[in-house]
């Protein structure tokens, strides 16, 4: 059996060498590096072959890649690096690995078409100015081979350690069993849906309900896929930190009961997090003459990479605190410890933005390593609203009024030229007495400008790369992607400019300060908040789903398939799978309150009739609940009026801002033994994804629908909508299944294992009418009853 490696990764492994060095290199974006490559392509002649697969063996190694383009006529063969700035300024060591990886598609090309030699060319290629710098050399077979098997007995040695992790966990996993005595009720029915779909090579959709155990129900299934579908990693993508934990939690399981005390299960586990929650040395920049730990980071990292090995096999998985003793030991910085040894573990855990983002560093490596990866998308319902994020992009001009009264002279000028063109922009909304309009595309002449205050800045901060300007690039790179976003404006994003007015307090508006005249529009004049609002991700994340062998998304809210199916862009033939509740009806009381509106313009009456209501189902049975409302404003006035009322009820309530600690106190209240009511916030930290079994929780008082504000924005989103999916789907698609959906996740904390039992109030008139009690849960039986009449049952 041969070991299959990447050239890129055969190149990193071997020729890194020196710092980590992140000094300013503004690189170019996915989209660009494309555009780039094709470009580049199109300038050849007719003979020229794009894309031109390779690959070879030495020894037990299989190396294959993908070499950018050959010219057969001039026995040419190009590798296409796009960049922006000073090609000068590109660090050595970056350079090597370049070309490091050509010499090796060089040798490559060489032995599968009998060439005696070859010309190699490293072409860059400046995605701003398009042109082209070209580096040739010549070289001869039989050089190119002693190069080549050079940087594979370099490689060997690892590779004979991986080939024989690869074959031992296969043949683990061939065998594993589920790490508990049974499946829970739905966990089976879970798990097989997973398993076939891997199988298959397809995309599924699964709604289970809490309680089931989702997460080792799709963790196990999709681990025993690994050895029959030859898949080299697996990706579990979580919207929050306690998604992570809990597939920490079930990874750790299953290794625990698979494995021995002298031969633990051979799986290397994971975990990614945030650059800024992994920095030692946040104040420092992430380059050898600033940050210790980038001083010589490739020099060292082999030991550290090593150590890391072998504390996943004798010790478990490389989560955030296990990284860190690893890096600090092996004076590495933690962060990009964690990025390279992406390529050596077997599952990865992290957020949905390693594989979904513009620059998602997991679908990156799946792209350039060519591997065959298995994705599992945790509470899926989240990904709509987080992919939206990730696709929209703002420019706000005050933000730039205050970059540019402390900016340095060089870029100035670019930043004055953007704020007039701003000023310019919005002169027919002032003249219409408009604060907000949407546009149907971008003005040209303002990308113009953009584009020229980028290249402008680009070139400053290439040119002083260790300047701490922290303000200034934080604007260039919201800038940056605000004018990428642009590039991809289409029938699945907004443009709009809303007009903020300037009460003229701001020092900077229109003054000399320092001697020198700042931005502003004056006093009484206006700010332009630019946005560019992604509305319907799916032509974003298609191409994510279709570079993964299969994906599995589940949660406990998918419902309606069609509309998460439209705005995810998931592809055809995805497989639907609806898991039957274990739960009972009788477990869960649920009762729609038909005399309370929760309306906007009824809340200040709705007050009295909740909080009564809250206190008799209180005093009726007391103990653990929640209450949900639709806003903070709201949530005061309610626990304001609620122990003025009922002070005898211990109350205590989520606030705006809340740090984790506080976060972490609130839900401390929740024990088998207390009792009062927690109050919070819709669609907040404590309405999903926290786990209260049992005593802890036996109620929930949802005082909304959920639904999204009806304002300009949503109404043009749902305009977006209805031009993509049809005007009947309009209202739908924008608020009504939103709003139910977080409605449905807060309810689901009530009931978590199959012995609880428990209340749900819903408590608005809507929820009474039948459409609505059609997107519920099945499994829910709800009654009717009313808040004012004080003979209301309650349990």
């Amino acid at each position: 059996m041969k070991y299959l490696v990447a050239v890129r990764a055969l190149c990193e492994f071997t020729a890194k060498h020196g710092d980590l060095d992140l000094r300013f290199t503004p690189s170019p974006s996915a989209q660009e590096g494309m555009a780039g490559h094709a470009l580049v392509a199109s300038r050849r002649g007719g003979a020229y072959e794009a894309e031109v697969s390779l690959e070879g063996e030495y020894k037990t190694l299989r190396v294959r890649g993908r070499a950018d383009g050959y010219d057969p006529e001039h026995n040419q063969l190009e590798e296409v690096k796009t960049f922006r700035g000073d090609l000068h300024a590109m660090a050595d060591n970056r350079r090597n690995l370049h070309w490091a990886q050509l010499k090796i598609y060089g040798w490559l090309l060489c032995e599968s078409r009998k060439l005696q030699d070859i010309n190699l060319t490293l072409v860059y290629f400046d995605v701003a100015s398009t042109q082209e710098t070209p580096l040739t050399e010549h070289f001869s077979a039989a050089s190119l081979k002693e190069y080549f098997e050079t940087q594979c007995e370099r490689f060997l040695a690892w590779a004979d350690q991986e080939l024989a992790h690869r074959q031992a966990r296969d043949a683990a996993l061939a065998r594993l069993a589920f790490p508990h005595p049974t499946f829970r009720p739905g966990q089976r029915e879970l798990a097989e849906a997973v398993y076939r779909t891997a199988q298959a090579g397809t995309c599924l959709m699964a709604q289970a309900p809490t309680g089931i155990g989702k997460t080792i129900g799709t963790v196990f299934p999709l681990l025993k896929a690994v050895p029959k579908k030859q898949l080299d990693k697996l990706f579990f993508l979580a919207a929050k930190t306690p998604g992570r934990k809990l597939a920490l939690d079930a990874l750790d399981r299953i290794k625990g009961s698979a494995g021995t005390h002298e031969q633990p299960l051979p799986l290397r586990v994971l975990e990614l997090v945030a650059r800024d929650k992994a920095c030692e040395h946040p104040g420092k920049a992430c380059h050898g003459d600033a940050c210790p730990l980038a001083k010589g980071f490739y020099d060292r990292l082999p030991l550290a990479r090593s150590a890391a090995v072998k504390h996943a096999a004798t010790h478990g998985t490389l989560d955030k605190s296990a990284l860190r003793e690893l890096a600090l030991a092996h004076h590495v910085c933690p962060y990009y410890l964690s990025q390279e040894l992406v390529t050596w573990s077997d599952v990865v855990v992290g957020d949905y933005n390693y594989y979904f983002d513009t620059s998602a560093l997991l679908h990156g490596q799946t792209a350039g390593n060519q591997w065959r990866v298995s994705v599992l998308v945790d509470e899926a319902h989240n990904l709509v609203e987080r992919a939206r994020k990730m696709y929209s992009a703002t420019l706000d001009q005050a933000e730039l009024q205050q970059v540019h009264a402390t900016a340095p002279r060089a870029v100035k000028g670019a930043l004055e030229r953007l704020n007039r063109s701003l000023n310019e922009l919005q002169q027919p909304q002032q003249a219409a007495d408009e604060h907000y309009r949407v546009y149907p595309e971008l003005p040209a002449s303002f990308l113009k400008v953009l584009g020229q205050a980028l290249t402008q800045v680009t070139d400053f901060l290439l040119a002083n790369p260790t300047r701490m300007d922290g303000a200034l690039q934080d604007f260039y790179f919201e800038a940056l992607h605000f004018s990428r976003m642009a590039d991809a404006f289409g029938e699945h994003s907004l443009f709009d400019v809303t007009l903020l007015q300037d009460n003229g307090s701001n020092e900077n508006s229109g003054s000399v300060f320092g001697g020198q005249v700042t931005l502003g529009a004056g006093a009484g004049q206006s700010c332009a908040v630019l946005n560019i609002r992604n509305v319907v991700p799916a032509p974003f994340l298609a191409p994510r789903f279709a570079a993964a062998q299969s994906t599995a998304l589940f949660s406990a809210t998918l419902s309606p398939q069609n509309y998460y199916a439209d705005t995810l862009g998931l592809p055809a033939g995805t497989v639907w799978s609806d898991v039957q509740s274990p739960f009972l009806a009788e477990q869960l009381r649920v009762s729609a309150v038909s005399d309370v509106s929760t309306r906007f313009q009824d809340r200040d009456d709705s007050l009295s009739p909740i909080v009564d209501l809250m206190a008799r189902q209180y005093d009726a049975k007391p103990g653990n609940y929640l209450a949900f409302l639709s806003s903070y404003d709201y949530l005061q006035k309610l626990v304001k009026l609620f122990r003025q009322r009922y002070p005898h009820i211990p109350a205590w309530e989520q606030t705006r801002g809340m740090e984790e600690t506080a976060r972490d106190a609130f839900l401390a209240r929740f024990t088998p033994a207390s009792k009062g009511i927690g109050f919070a916030v819709l669609g907040g930290s404590f309405a999903e994804g926290i786990d209260l079994p049992g005593d802890r929780l036996i109620g929930a008082f949802i005082a909304t629908l959920g639904l999204p504000q009806v304002n300009p924005v949503n109404e043009q989103i749902r305009e977006r909508m209805g031009a993509n999916f049809g005007a009947a789907q309009s209202y739908d698609y924008t608020y009504l299944y939103p709003g139910l959906q977080k409605v449905v996740q807060a309810a689901g904390r009530v009931i978590r294992t199959t012995s609880d039992q428990g209340v749900v109030y819903l408590m608005d008139d809507r929820f009474t009418r039948p459409e609505i009690q059609n997107l519920l849960p099945g499994w829910w039986e709800v009654s009717r009853v009313r808040a004012r009449h004080k003979q209301t049952s309650v349990v």
